[in-house]
């Protein structure tokens, strides 16, 4: 089996078990917390990617942001002359263009790649794990790109988070990947050499406040509503702290950038 297909059996895992109610979609979008990273990092300016990024621009250049949310990857760089971010949520990027002078194109990477310009600098932000064909998405990166691509992700896939409590609430065991080094095998597998930084951001509060949490991972679980109570008190005997409510399920603080001059894929 190739890299390439593990990858996507890997997220295939991730479908919600039969015999689990959904009466609620579990696949909640909390654009607090997007909103929320954006701002954090404006004020932060932490990490590998906006360090790689940004010494790609130099002087200055053009950034193409994919799955841009509201644009903690290419917000807070400096040296842009041009932005374009692409996204599938209205009003994510609504957010970013309050944030920064940008056009946006409103859709999905690679379907929307023909309407993109090339640029000097291409950013992808805690995208991966949402992408089962890899090859086209990846492709489309490195052809947009004259100087860099930049992709940001988290060590594992975000959503091993929550398999302590799937195994309480339901019993069940949840898969453990894919993981940031099976997405470095699939780039080797397209040719491409990936430089490679682990690093850890600093925890933040990244809900308004515990309820928002507990309501969130509660539908995530596929539980009823009458089971918020129980959701709370699991979640604090797993360590969580109310004070600092992270966001269980779209990325941890352990994060791996992983950049790459563009090439020929092979």
């Amino acid at each position: 089996m190739t890299a390439l297909q593990r990858w996507r059996d890997c997220l295939a895992a991730w479908a919600i078990p039969a015999g689990i109610g959904q009466a609620e979609s579990p696949w909640v979008l909390p654009r607090e917390v997007f909103v929320r990273r954006c701002d954090r990092q404006l004020e932060r300016r932490e990490g590998a990617s906006l360090r790689l990024a940004e010494e790609a621009l130099g002087a200055g250049g053009s950034v193409l942001d994919v799955g841009a949310a509201a644009g903690a990857a290419s917000v807070p760089l400096r040296g842009v002359t041009e932005l374009v971010a692409v996204d599938g949520d209205a009003e994510l990027l609504a957010e970013l263009i309050r944030r920064a002078d940008a056009r946006t194109v409103l859709g999905h990477w690679p379907e929307v790649a023909p309407g993109c310009p090339v640029v000097d600098v291409v950013v992808c932000g805690h995208v991966v794990y949402n992408v089962a064909d890899l090859e086209p998405f990846v492709t489309a990166l490195n052809g947009h790109a004259r100087r860099l691509v930049v992709v940001e992700t988290a060590e594992r896939h975000p959503l091993t988070a929550l398999n302590p409590l799937w195994r309480h609430f339901h019993g069940i065991e949840r898969p453990e990947g894919p993981t940031a080094d099976d997405f470095a095998d699939c780039l080797r597998e397209l040719g491409i050499e990936p430089r490679i930084e682990s690093w850890r951001r600093e925890p933040a509060a990244e809900h308004a406040d515990f309820d928002t949490l507990v309501e969130v991972t509660r539908r995530r679980l596929c539980l009823p509503p009458k089971r918020l109570s129980e959701v709370d008190r699991a979640l604090r005997r797993l360590g969580v702290d109310p004070h600092r409510p992270p966001d269980l399920g779209s990325s941890g603080d352990d994060v791996v950038t992983l950049s790459w001059r563009p090439s020929v894929i092979h």
